[in-house]
């Protein structure tokens, strides 16, 4: 039920991004990198709200984060893995 969540209505630009000191670019490349891995591991029949909410939270838990500018593709995976695997925790919040 995942493909009725369009991944596109969350994906980013550098405008939208703010200053990062040149970073702009490359926090904007994150960013949608870990939109991307959220999606893409999220199980093909999960509820829509979640992914939702899920997606949703990834700009409230990055944008402020320093390491964005930083961040590998191998940690973006593990940290989509753990919000898919503990999403309670994250959707109590």
């Amino acid at each position: 039920m995942k493909e009725f969540v369009v991944i596109h209505d969350y994906l980013v630009s550098e405008a939208v991004v703010g200053d990062w000191e040149g970073q702009e670019e490359q926090v904007t490349e994150n960013l949608n990198e870990i939109y991307h891995t959220l999606y893409d591991f999220a199980e093909e029949d999960i509820e829509p709200e979640i992914l939702s909410q899920l997606l949703a939270l990834v700009w409230e838990h990055w944008i402020g984060q320093e390491a964005l500018a930083e961040i590998e593709s191998e940690d973006i995976s593990d940290w989509c893995t753990h919000v898919l695997q503990n999403r309670e925790q994250y959707l109590e919040n």
